[in-house]
């Protein structure tokens, strides 16, 4: 296929290698043209529009302010050719998913939401879990690069705000593990116990799953090069704050969270992996 990558971040720069070994022909746009230098066999658009020319484009643009900037101020959708397929594998909000939905609708463009779960190195190794979200036709034509992106589908129904709130709910998660990781390796060491020692043990044992023994080794080692940055964690956890208020839900474990992520990043860690803000409670 024909591939338009718009946003060539950490993620994008992981995901790019993939579809080019698979036989694919990929051409990107970012907003740091810079970053394609290092990107073998990519040929550069001079423009995001450019993009939208091609069979498919995959947008990896890092929040709602970007995707604002980059595809809707500049109404690029307007123009886009209407045999193309736009991916959004970003974690935006709820409300920009539905906007997009309405946009793409109105071009006749077919939109598909493909969240990931998965850091860089994941992503390397084409072992990203996706929620897909969107049209049925649409996600049977561009399944095969997800083949090549992903160790596995998963489907989240024809609407592509449900592949968002998917995304938005397991990150929530993730940060509430990370929470919990750095209370409980408090209490162990407070008495005595090696927290290395309890990590092992209940990441072994009890919650045997990647997350936690990821998150668990950056604490109890204290290194908290990213993987995922807090900042982007904080940009989550709010989106997941915002999609409860609006649903009337309160979501009291998240806030406080936040409010750890939050003096964090105060701190002036937001460039480091999210795992750090556990920080805040084995420090008091």
């Amino acid at each position: 296929m024909n591939i338009g990558f718009i946003g060539t971040g950490s993620m994008g720069r992981a995901m790019i290698p993939l579809l080019i070994d698979a036989g694919h022909r990929v051409s990107a746009w970012s907003r740091s043209q810079e970053t394609l230098a290092t990107l073998d066999g990519v040929h550069v658009l001079a423009s995001p529009a450019a993009a939208f020319q091609q069979d498919v484009v995959i947008s990896m643009l890092a929040d709602d302010h970007a995707v604002r900037t980059v595809l809707l101020a500049s109404g690029i959708l307007d123009s886009a050719d209407k045999g193309c397929i736009h991916i959004v594998m970003s974690t935006l909000s709820p409300t920009l998913m539905k906007e997009l939905q309405d946009i793409h609708l109105a071009n006749g463009i077919p939109l598909v939401a493909a969240p990931v779960f998965g850091v860089p190195a994941v992503a390397t190794k084409g072992e990203l879990n996706i929620m897909v979200a969107g049209p049925p036709t649409a996600i049977a034509t561009v399944q095969p690069l997800f083949d090549v992106l992903g160790k596995q589908t998963w489907r989240m129904g024809d609407d592509p705000v449900h592949a968002s709130i998917a995304k938005i709910a397991g990150n929530m998660m993730i940060t509430q593990a990370i929470q919990s990781l750095g209370e409980a390796s408090a209490l162990a060491g407070r008495h005595g116990l090696s927290p290395a020692t309890f990590i092992d043990l209940m990441t072994q044992t009890l919650f045997a799953s990647p997350s936690y023994q990821r998150y668990g080794q950056n604490i109890v080692n204290g290194a908290f090069e990213p993987g995922f940055t807090l900042s982007l964690g904080l940009k989550d956890i709010n989106l997941a704050i915002d999609a409860a208020r609006r649903v009337n839900l309160e979501l009291p474990a998240a806030n406080t969270v936040r409010a750890n992520m939050t003096a964090a990043v105060a701190r002036g860690l937001g460039h480091k992996d999210w795992s750090i803000f556990a920080t805040e409670t084995i420090a008091r």
